[in-house]
Parts: C-alpha cells; structure tokens; sequence
C-alpha cells in the first residue's frame, strides 16, 4: 500500500490534509459558499450590452443606434383586420379609430402612426392594417406597461365582432417569451432535482450517499454564481451565463463526487478499512477528478476564441464553476468522507441493494464487454460504422440564430405574428439601416435616403413600409426596411445581401461624411454565422490539441491520447447528425412537439463541442485510469480493459444518466433552441457513455494491444505518472475466455 501519508499525488495530500482537519474543511467549504454569495450580492453582476453581443456590420449599427440616444423605447403594431371590410370603409376606419384612440390615452406612448397618416400601413389586398406607437421603456418596464394596452385592445376586439384586433412588437412579444420561457424552466427544475437524486439513489442504494453527490454540485454552483460577479466588472455576463453555470456545475460537481465516492464504496465493499478505502479512492479516482476537470477546464477555455463576448462570459462562468466543483471533490469530500465513514450508507433501500453488486462490476456491461473482446474487429467496424451513418448529415448543416420563429405556433403572440407576417411580409421585424452623420436633415442625406426608399421597392425583395426616425440631435436617422420572406429564409438573405451590397452603396453608402450600417435579425443572424465559422477552426484546433498534450503527459502514450481525442470528435460528430437529422430536417417533429425551421441555432455547434468534448472526457479520463492502474499492476492489455471498463461501467453508466435524464428535460421545453440543447447534450451523452465506452473503446484497444502504450524515444523526457497504488494488489478478475 502506498500511504496516504507519504504519497506525493496531489490529490491525495489534499485528501490527507482535508482528513486531518475534516472539521475546517468541511464548515471552511460552506463558509467559502455563504461568502460567494455575499461577494456576489454585494458586487452586483454587469450583463452585457446589445452593441457588445452582436458581431460585425450588426454591431456597429446597434452602437451608432445607442449612441443615437433615441430613449428607451419598445416599438409595438396593433394589426386590424378583417375579412369582409376594407380599409377604406367606414366600419374599418371606425376600429382603427378605436384602437388609436385606446393607446393613445396610455401613460408612456408616444409616436401613434395610423393608416390616416401613413398609406402604407395598409395591406395590399386591403383587408389589413397597423396602427404603430412607441412605449416607452424608461423607469417602468415597457413588459410591465404593455399589460393594460393589451387588455384594452382585447376589449375593443370584442366591442367590434368580425374584426381581430391584436398587438406585437418588442414588449408584447418579450411578455410572452419571458413567460414560457419561466414556465419551463419552472417545470425543469421542479424535475431536475428529484430525477437527479432518483438516479443517484439507484446509483448508490441509500440517501445520505446518494444526496453528498448533489449538495456538491448545487453548493458549487452556487458558489460560481456569486463569484461571477467580480470577473463580470470587466467582462460582462450574458443573460444565459447563469443557466449555462447551473447545466455544467451541477454534471460535473455530480459526475466527479460521483467517481469519488463510487470508489471509496468499492474499495469498502472489498474489505478495506475506511482509512484505506479512503487512501485509495483519493490517489485514484480523485487523480482522475484532476485530469478531468483540466480537460474541461481547457475545453471551455476554447470559447475564448469564439470572437464574441458572450463566448467570453460563458467561458469565464463555467470555468469557474469546475474549478469550484474540482476543489470541492479533492477537499470538502474526503473530509465528509472520512466524518461519515460507514454512515454514508445511512438510509438504505433494501431492494436496492439487493438488486446492485458489491464488487463495484457491472452484469450488463461484464456481459457485452466479453462479447465485444471476443469479436473486437467486428465491434470496432459495426459500431464506428454505426456512428459514422449517424454523423453524416452534419455534413449538410444549416445554422442560424434563434427568432421569433423558434417559438412554438401555438402562442397566441406568434399567431399575430404569423398574420402581420402573411398581411406585410417583412413588416414584424424589419432590417434597419442606420445612418450616421453630422446632420441627417441635409438635403443631401434626405435625398440619399429617398433614393434608398426608391431603389430598395425597386428591387422586389423590399417591402412598405419603409419608414425613417431621426434623433434629437439630428445626427443619427434609423430606415427600417421590410425584406422579403419571412426573416431566417433563402428569401431574406437574399433581400439583405441586396440591401447591403447594392442599395445602399448606391445611395446613402456614397455620400461623403455618412456611416452606414444594417441591423436587425437577418442582419444578426447572417453575421453571427459568419463570425462563428471563421472562428471554428480555431476553437477546434486549440482545444484538440491541449487535450491532446494533457492526455499525453497524463498516460505518457501517443495512441491514448490520440484514440481519446479521435473518439470524442465521434461522439460530437454523432450528435451533430442526429440533431440535423430531427431539427434540421424534421424527423420526429410530432414527438418532441416543435415544427421545424430547417437550421440549428448558431451557438449551439460550438457550445455542444467545448461542452461535450470535455463532459465525455471525464469518462473517458476515469475508464483509461482505471485501465492503467490495472496495466501498472502487471495485467496485460486485454485483462486490464475487461477489468478497467466492468469496475467503472456503473459509475459511468449512472454519472451518464444523470446527465441525460437532466438534459432530456431540456427537450421538452417550448423554445427550439432548448429542444435543441437538450436533445444535443443527452443523445451524445448517451451514445459516449454506451456505444464508444462500451464497445469502441474496448475492442479498439484489444486491437491495438501493447501499441496502446506506444510512446516515441523522443517523448521519453515526459514525467512518468504512476497510476499504481498497491505494490500487492487484491485479485483482479480474468477476463471471460476469448474463444481464441
């Protein structure tokens, strides 16, 4: 035995202090949260501003919009239609003057535009048309002041029968998403919690060990959040940062408290004293938790380069949130280890028990893994295979940013949104020029901006109506141009590419002194995809091959390291195809409940790759280190992949479905995007932790034999890490014959 007490691995002098004063660790760990959360109450968290998360030509048009200082205002349209009335009759303008006369009488709004003023808000067939206003969004929210609008407009829809009176513009449409959205995240986590501790109980077969996994994920999340707050002064958080901290906070506090105590149970069930037990679990699996949350920590360092701030807020946060989360493993969990000793056990279901095995193997895996080392060559082909077919539509990705059209059609909101959509094709959410100059009354830009009116209807990618704002200072002037199609399709790319390349240059871009610049969610979404192609390769680059370096300096083999690498981007590849496959194409549309817009969120690529390449290592990681203690032991390769991948199957298998039940939940929500992410995260997730750790790691290790191991003379200056804690270790189990 290699003692705690003399042993030079980091994590197990961690573990020994942590032993040694279990009580400072313990009550140091919980006042390390409570002041988190202080720092982070008192400091205050900076989120990101608009012109800071729109990449390219988009954001240079939101900053000349800020600094504009046009007030904070929400643009809303009320569409008045019908199917027997034109707007011209009497009866039509009657409602019309209902509707101007109700907003008009509210606090906050400003700027009434009706068809009386403005023959271009009138539909083309006549039987539709728009009254617009401003709301403002200063003191009150403009969420907050839309409510009473919306209710009156209600009230004189049903004072005039065969007349739909209904609103959308930016604070009716964020009421309506900020409500689903907090109804599902509402369901989520009123079932994330419960399933997590249903599975880990299964996992574990008694509470108290079943519940220290959780607290450790939910008290370094916590703590993450808090700290947050300091960096953020600098570097801003995005809105999403938070639940982005809570998804990988919570898979890695569990999947590494998970490893841990697996084994500390195990080494117990072997015979081992509590001191032992813990000895051996701390050199080992928390030797793993080491390695593991380096990789991921390197992984999510990738969106460092992602070219955009929200990458740099999402990175920051969930760096943290493993680095709290690896601490807390290597320290806060030997001493309440070593403080509970056997009471971990405390609260045991019996038919669970019963029904789990006390030498840490696993019956299902035992019994696919002697199939898969019988027939490696057949394994490795079929399931590479396999997974090769499912990866291959990514080939055909198509990416855009999530609008409006992510939502569900069932809101009443997108339903408005459909009609003002069908009646004024671009008019919901137009392209808006913005022009900046030392005066945008002159005739010469006045003139500019005419011509652009002309030359854009002159194209018929362009629709009315076009309209112009121009600041207090008259130094900035806003055109809001309506493309064709309906905003994210072939259409409305090819309007902006129009506008952007032909109409504009042509007038208002050649008027000496005049900045120029095209907004609006087409624009964002055509440059955020831009931005994240460029950068791809370099997120992938940088994080392959640190991953790379780490793996080869931790297991001192080129093939190791290699083979992991190449198996993740499987996994990830894997993922892709089947999320084109569902979301992309609309296969199982009808399940999941979601009509498809034919593309996969920008963001979600990049993210899904730090984001699963580092998850999966942590199995990956803990499955080699296994299988190298056991190689250090004297097995030879086959012996030691049986023994390695049997003893870590149901840890693995249990940390994977935590991960999965949770993510799982995350498709059952109403935005695309979050079906997007759920589906993403759990089905590649699920097909690491079964197809590539069950059978495609094995079996290619079987083929490769002592070629695992293979390191070149020239990396033999690499530090040897020795994986082996016990100079007489207890029986190993053979494998099962191979039939040879």
């Amino acid at each position: 035995m290699t003692p705690l007490a003399t042993s030079k691995n980091l994590s197990a002098r961690m573990a020994r202090w942590s032993a040694a004063h279990r009580k400072l660790a313990i009550f140091g760990w919980l006042g390390f949260v409570v002041l988190a959360l202080a720092i982070g109450n008192l400091v205050g968290t900076q989120q990101l501003r608009d012109e800071d998360t729109v990449p390219g030509e988009s954001g240079r048009a939101t900053a000349i919009i800020d600094g504009g200082d046009f007030g904070e205002t929400a643009e809303e349209s009320v569409v008045v239609q019908s199917d027997s009335a034109s707007a011209s009759s009497p009866a039509f303008q009657a409602v019309v003057k209902d509707v101007v006369d109700r907003v008009s009488g509210f606090e906050g709004v400003s700027d009434v535009r009706s068809p009386a003023d403005d023959p271009t808000l009138v539909s083309a067939d006549g039987r539709s048309a728009l009254v617009q206003f401003e709301l403002t969004d200063e003191d009150d929210s403009a969420v907050d002041r839309i409510d009473p609008i919306l209710e009156s407009l209600a009230a004189s829809q049903e004072a005039h029968p065969g007349f739909v009176v209904e609103a959308f513009g930016d604070a009716s449409a964020a009421k309506a998403l900020d409500e689903t959205v907090a109804e599902d995240f509402q369901r989520a986590e009123l079932f994330a919690i419960p399933l997590t501790l249903g599975i880990l109980l299964l996992a574990f077969g008694a509470l108290v060990a079943a519940t220290i996994p959780l607290v450790l994920g939910l008290t370094a999340v916590a703590a993450a959040l808090g700290l947050a707050a300091l960096p953020s002064q600098v570097f801003p958080m995005d809105e999403a940062s938070s639940s982005v901290i809570l998804l990988i906070g919570l898979a890695v506090g569990v999947d590494y408290s998970l490893f841990y105590l697996k084994r500390e149970r195990e080494e117990r069930a072997a015979g081992r004293s509590p001191r032992a037990a813990l000895e051996v679990a701390a050199a080992t699996s928390g030797r793993a938790v080491l390695i593991s949350g380096l990789t991921v920590i390197i992984a999510l360092a990738g969106m460092f380069l992602g070219g955009s701030a929200i990458w740099t807020a999402i990175a920051i946060g969930t760096i943290l949130v493993v680095a709290i989360a690896v601490t807390g493993s290597l320290t806060v969990l030997p001493a309440l280890l070593s403080w509970l000793g056997d009471r971990v056990e405390k609260g045991k279901i019996p038919l669970l028990r019963r029904l789990r095995r006390d030498d840490g193997d696993s019956r299902l895996w035992g019994a696919v893994l002697n199939r898969v080392l019988r027939r490696p060559l057949v394994s490795a082909v079929a399931a590479g295979g396999f997974l090769l077919a499912l990866a291959a539509p990514a080939a055909t990705i198509h990416t855009e940013l999530p609008g409006l059209s992510s939502l569900p059609r069932d809101l009443e909101i997108m339903q408005t949104y459909d009609r003002i959509q069908t009646a004024f094709p671009g008019g919901p959410l137009p392209a808006v020029v913005a022009i900046e100059a030392d005066d945008v009354g002159s005739t010469e830009v006045q003139g500019a901006i005419a011509d652009l009116r002309e030359q854009a209807l002159a194209t018929g990618r362009m629709r009315e109506p076009i309209q112009v704002e121009t600041n207090p200072d008259g130094t900035v002037a806003l055109v809001s141009v309506p493309l064709a199609g309906d905003g994210d399709d072939e259409a409305s790319q090819a309007a902006l590419a129009t506008l952007r390349g032909e109409v504009i240059p042509a007038t208002v871009g050649a008027v000496d002194g005049v900045e120029v610049a095209v907004t609006g969610e087409t624009a964002a979404s055509k440059d955020f995809n831009e931005l994240t192609k460029d950068r791809v390769p370099f997120v992938f680059a940088f994080v392959l091959l640190l991953a790379f370096a780490l793996l080869l300096v931790s297991f001192r083999s080129v093939v190791i390291a290699a083979k992991a690498v190449l198996l993740n981007l499987l996994s990830v590849a894997a993922a892709y195809g089947l999320l084109v496959l569902v979301f992309q194409y609309g296969y199982g549309e009808s399940l999941l409940g979601f009509d498809s817009t034919g593309a996969i969120v920008s963001w979600l690529p990049l993210f899904l790759f730090v984001i699963l390449f580092g998850l999966s290592m942590d199995y990956h990681v803990f499955i080699l280190s296994r299988i190298r203690e056991a190689i250090d032991r004297g097995l030879d390769t086959e012996a030691a992949v049986a023994h390695g991948i049997k003893s870590t199957a149901g840890v693995v298998s249990a940390a994977a479905l935590v991960m999965v039940a949770v993510f799982s939940i995350f498709a059952t929500l109403s935005t695309i995007d979050m079906k997007q992410l759920g589906v993403g995260l759990a089905a590649a997730l699920l097909i690491d932790a079964t197809i590539v750790r069950g059978v495609l790691l094995p079996s290619v290790m079987k083929l490769l034999g002592d070629w695992n191991w293979y390191l070149p003379r020239w990396l033999e200056w690499l530090p040897q890490v020795s994986h082996e804690t016990e100079k007489a270790p207890r029986a190993v189990p053979a494998p099962a014959p191979s039939g040879r």
